[in-house]
């Protein structure tokens, strides 16, 4: 007897067997459900299904978020609401890495994962050790006063998963004016926000990153180079070579890296949107070499007087030694490349914030 015809004979799992005996047409009701859910798995929340078949009951496994109800904050709201996230004394690194931890959980494998919905402020993602969760707590409690506030004065809503990437964008634009350039970053409302009832923790706790290189995060265990996890999250973040290239870039400039460390952050203007992280990367005047005291990470060092300048992952160098990463990386250090560092990155940025935008399509 082969083993899946002994398990019906376990004590659990013969009570509902015999059921289905007894039941045949609720074995049949269960079984459409697990072949739909086999079928389905890997299409995203219902929104993204399309044709006259598509059923009217939803699943706590495809990832729903609430319809949007009330109308979306207007230009004015949204002003407002910057204003508030600018003065709730938040820095430029927290507001950014929380809305990209928020957005880089998306996967284009099975189109799970991202900034709509809020999860981040639920479990599991609350408790990720790749969230920093004390940190991560400081920006919600913030990000959450700032929404009660506004939704108890104004006659329209703002949903937490708004105000996350409007954290991003708030602190994107100042970073580049702060560098001396003027940007508007896009942004477009209507994320809601999903309750901790809707979200299996079991299945949202798979979505957990073992690596980021984009905050030169490396969890334990990983099988590969930290530079090929890098190519991994940005092919399911969708993103093409340019793209994960100026992301890198500017996320390191702006201090988002994975417990405010200082790898690859080489830069004197921390927080500024600056091309900084490729000028110095290609420095002819630094000479690389394995550090002493960690694996997998290289101290830069002035080639004149051979003292310490910068520490960097092998994700960092990466743009040094792969022939076209470099060629991408000399391109942003131009020293006329500044503003087009800057638009290149807002784009890519917009790009990852809004990947998860189903009700847009």
């Amino acid at each position: 007897m082969i083993t899946e015809r002994r398990a019906v004979r376990n004590p659990a799992f013969e009570k509902i067997t015999r059921r289905w005996l007894d039941h045949p047409e609720e074995l049949a009701e269960e079984f459409a459900k697990a072949w739909f859910k086999l079928l389905h798995r890997d299409m995203g929340p219902a929104i993204r299904y399309r044709g006259p078949l598509v059923p009217t009951e939803t699943y706590v496994w495809q990832d729903n978020v609430p319809a949007q109800e009330d109308a979306v904050v207007s230009d004015a709201d949204v002003a407002s609401l910057k204003a508030q996230i600018l003065a709730s004394g938040l820095t430029v690194p927290q507001l950014v890495s929380t809305a990209w931890k928020a957005a880089a959980t998306f996967r284009g494998s099975d189109f799970r994962g991202g900034a709509n919905g809020g999860r981040i402020r639920l479990q599991p993602q609350l408790g990720w050790e790749s969230n920093e969760t004390d940190d991560l707590a400081q920006v919600i409690a913030a990000l959450e006063q700032i929404q009660k506030s506004f939704n108890g004065d104004s006659g329209t809503k703002v949903s937490f998963a708004d105000l996350v990437v409007l954290g991003g964008v708030v602190a994107v634009e100042k970073a580049a004016k702060d560098a001396g350039i003027e940007v508007s970053v896009p942004f477009t409302p209507g994320r809601t926000d999903a309750s901790q009832e809707s979200t299996d923790v079991e299945s949202f706790a798979h979505l957990e990153p073992a690596y980021d290189g984009f905050r030169n995060y490396e969890g334990k265990g990983n099988a590969l180079q930290a530079e090929y996890n890098l190519v991994d999250k940005a092919n399911l973040l969708t993103l093409t070579a340019p793209e994960m290239t100026v992301l890198v870039g500017g996320l390191r400039v702006l201090g988002a890296n994975h417990g405010n460390s200082t790898h690859g952050v080489l830069t004197e203007n921390v927080g500024q949107l600056t091309n900084d992280f490729f000028v110095n990367i290609l420095d002819m005047d630094t000479v690389w070499a394995t550090s002493p005291s960690e694996d997998g990470t290289y101290v830069g060092k002035d080639r004149s007087s051979g003292a310490d300048k910068w520490t960097g992952t092998r994700v960092d160098l990466v743009f040094a030694a792969n022939s076209e990463l470099r060629a991408l990386a000399e391109v942003y250090a131009e020293d006329d490349a500044k503003e087009a560092f800057v638009t290149d990155f807002v784009a890519a940025w917009t790009k990852v914030s809004e990947l998860d935008r189903y009700d847009r399509v």
